[in-house]
């Protein structure tokens, strides 16, 4: 009965937020709609301020669009996306009583004796579902990942939250249109609510990094692990930041780490035509080596071959100043190059992404590019030119890739690494193929049952 009610009393309480995220955000709506109509003017600050508070008291699935959101330059303004970069990503765990409902729900009544041991209090808990430790009976320490109740319906209404977030955007900002990035991201999230899906992308990633020997992925126990329960072996490390803040005077140890995470995120992608999505430092760790341990498979985007070209295209395009190969790629990807002012434009942001790999010397990731959050300053003076051109709707591929490359930077920034990431990069993709990377892709795929 304890159980029953608890479960009712979560539900209601989050039935309640969703009203209340729902009033705030359409007041908030019509807040710029006034300012547009009747001139009543706006405090872009407080207005940002406000939303944060809104989205804030949910800690749910809108809450992980919105942080992802906020490191996508130009996805918001940049008032909203640094407030909505304050939110917390930490939820509150479930409770013990709770989680022995749930895990009943999944694994039987019997659930409990499946494991040697099972830990009580979560070790990890974020927007979607928190984590347990666990044994199993042959002594293998395990990760248990058990997803909230009802996500699929606070997913899709927190997705209809973030089109009326976008709609606020747009009303007042023409220089991006977001109506691919919801697409994208309305995708991606669903996909993150099916742990078999994930389940096949750990596999995927697997296979895909069986010869980095200091790429590390866990293997997926099929017998513990239905649609909403990940059952993993558990893989040992620190935070990326303990590792950083005991390493602090050791380069080369800080250096190898991102020469490894270079490679666990970019091998997949170059080879593959596959890309993790979100760097988040909750989403791997690291061994005393400085190995990397990759922890969370739920934002995984499979790219088409010709996008992958497109990507190495613009770098040769950029490296030997070839307009044309440029525009060639950005076309093969679906943007419209008016004229020849968006292409400068748009080659700003480029030069900015592909900088480091331009240059053929070691440097750190950033050397050209000091003061504020990574890439905010190019970020800013490429949506005032776009706006200014009258705007330009990405394609929905970038926003994960984006984001991984934005990401990975960050990482990178805290590190400190001084590396020659143009012999890193050019040691990967080598006489890149794209005829190559479609038979690999169809292999990899065919043999992890993604197809």
């Amino acid at each position: 009965m304890d159980d029953f009610a608890d479960e009712e009393s979560r539900l209601g309480g989050r039935l309640k937020r969703y009203a209340q995220v729902g009033t705030s955000v359409g007041g908030l709506a019509a807040q710029v709609v006034s300012n547009l109509v009747f001139g009543t003017g706006l405090d872009r600050g407080k207005h940002s301020s406000d939303l944060k508070n809104a989205l804030g008291g949910l800690k749910g699935p809108l809450m992980k669009a919105a942080q992802i959101l906020a490191t996508i330059p130009d996805a918001l303004p940049k008032e909203y996306a640094e407030e909505l970069r304050q939110l917390q990503s930490n939820a509150p765990s479930m409770g013990w009583l709770f989680v022995k409902r749930r895990m009943k729900s999944e694994l039987g009544a019997g659930w409990l004796k499946k494991f040697d041991t099972f830990v009580h209090e979560a070790t990890a808990a974020a927007s979607l579902g928190q984590v347990h430790n666990a044994r199993g009976h042959d002594g293998t320490e395990l990760a248990c990942k058990l997803q909230y109740p009802d996500m699929i319906s606070a997913v899709e209404a927190d997705l209809k939250q973030l089109s009326i977030l976008f709609g606020i955007y747009r009303r007042y900002d023409k220089a991006i249109d977001p109506s691919n990035i919801h697409k994208e991201l309305s995708d991606r999230l669903r996909e993150e609510l099916d742990y078999f899906r994930e389940a096949q992308n750990m596999k995927l990633y697997q296979y895909m990094l069986r010869d980095e020997a200091q790429v590390f992925v866990p293997e997926c126990v099929d017998n513990l692990s239905t649609r909403r329960l990940l059952t993993m072996t558990w893989l040992d490390g620190s935070p990326l930041l303990d590792y950083i803040k005991d390493h602090e005077d050791n380069i080369e140890a800080r250096n190898q780490v991102a020469m490894n995470m270079f490679r666990a995120w970019y091998v997949p992608f170059y080879k593959y035509g596959v890309i993790h999505g979100d760097p988040h430092l909750g989403n791997y760790s690291i061994r005393q080596n400085g190995d990397v341990n990759l922890l969370d498979f739920g934002c995984i985007r499979v790219f088409e071959p010709s996008f992958v070209k497109g990507v190495i295209d613009l770098y040769f395009g950029l490296e030997q100043n070839d307009e044309a190969l440029a525009v060639r790629a950005y076309e093969s990807w679906g943007f419209k190059i008016k004229n020849r002012e968006m292409l400068d434009t748009l080659n700003i942001w480029a030069h900015f992404l592909y900088g480091p790999l331009l240059q053929d010397r070691k440097r750190t990731i950033v050397d050209d590019h000091k003061g504020g959050p990574y890439g905010a300053k190019i970020a800013n003076k490429v949506h005032g030119e776009l706006r200014r051109l009258g705007g330009v709707k990405p394609p929905r591929e970038f926003v994960l890739m984006d984001r991984a490359a934005v990401g990975l930077g960050s990482v990178f920034m805290h590190l400190k690494a001084e590396i020659n990431w143009h012999q890193l990069f050019h040691d990967l993709i080598g006489d890149f193929n794209h005829v190559e990377l479609s038979k690999q892709q169809s292999s990899a795929l065919e043999k992890c049952d993604l197809n």
